[in-house]
């Protein structure tokens, strides 16, 4: 079974769309590869402070965010920008629901929290490390300071099963 967590990035923003995660001029692009370098270059935060050419992001495997994550066209392209940055789970309060599919098309894990859950996150100090029990719906987020924060999530068995195949291509060649 595939493993969830990482190193998480923070962005504290409610409404992130799918123009923003991967802008729509690359759409063209024939590889996932080619949109690499272009995830969350167009998102903009109110304080200015996101900067998609930071280390952080480039060492992230885990994105914690708002609701309605992945608003917007329901391209998959934005997920593949995702996929091909490694970024292997996200989390939030809410997500666009074709969107959320494709995540889980794609082997992405997306973690719905509740409101409490996810400010508690918000509260933890840099350098996250998120790890996520697929099978008992939890996930740890330990801060670098070494406070701890543990959340439950739900899951139907299918999606449990889809993403922790790795996404829809593995599990048909292993179910089909």
């Amino acid at each position: 079974m595939k493993k969830f967590g990482g190193i998480a990035i923070f962005i504290d923003r409610n409404d992130i769309n799918t123009d923003e995660i991967i802008p729509a001029k690359y759409l063209t692009e024939i590889s996932k590869r080619a949109l690499k370098p272009h995830l969350l270059e167009d998102l903009r935060l109110d304080d200015g402070s996101f900067d998609p050419e930071s280390e952080e992001l480039q060492k992230a495997s885990v994105l914690v965010t708002r609701s309605n994550f992945g608003c917007g066209s329901s391209r998959e392209h934005a997920v593949w920008a995702l996929e091909v940055n490694d970024i292997n789970v996200v989390i939030g309060q809410s997500f666009a629901r074709i969107f959320r599919q494709n995540m889980f098309n794609c082997g992405i894990l997306a973690v719905e929290v509740s409101t409490e859950d996810l400010d508690r996150l918000f509260t933890l100090t840099p350098e996250v490390q998120v790890d996520v029990d697929l099978q008992n719906e939890t996930l740890t987020a330990t801060g670098g300071d070494g406070t701890t924060v543990v959340c439950r999530f739900t899951l139907n068995p299918f999606d449990r099963e889809l993403v922790g195949a790795g996404g829809w291509l593995t599990y048909a060649d292993r179910n089909y």
